[in-house]
């Protein structure tokens, strides 16, 4: 089993930054593609940013290109998401993910483990 605890949401304003973490524990021995995902107020929950074990492939969402950056601590325990320019728009829960799996996906239903989100607020 995989635990994943994220942190790091508040409120802030349009145009700023705001550095998400994701805390892994458990199996961590045990390769994990990671991602990133969110679920604004009354919508579907939608990909962000992902990447493999390796880190050397990642993938983003059209809507976050560009402004986002997923990254991992160099003990492998910590994801990020950088979050730059931020818009009310980005006004999320935010979910860290891992599946059982070294490859990425931008599929929620491919995910095996989930935290319990962070709330991202921005405001206008």
């Amino acid at each position: 089993q995989v635990y994943l605890a994220e942190s790091g949401g508040r409120l802030v304003q349009a145009g700023g930054s705001l550095r998400l973490s994701c805390a892994i524990s458990g199996r961590t021995q045990i390769p994990h593609a990671m991602g990133w995902f969110r679920q604004a107020s009354g919508k579907e929950r939608e990909f962000v940013a992902a990447f493999t074990w390796s880190g050397d492939h990642t993938v983003y969402a059209d809507s976050v290109k560009g402004r986002f950056t997923i990254s991992r601590s160099n003990d492998k325990n910590t994801v990020f998401l950088q979050m730059n320019s931020l818009t009310p728009d980005d006004s999320a829960v935010y979910y860290c993910a891992a599946r059982n799996s070294m490859a990425v996906s931008t599929s929620q239903s491919e995910y095996h483990h989930w935290g319990q989100g962070t709330q991202v607020t921005v405001s206008s």
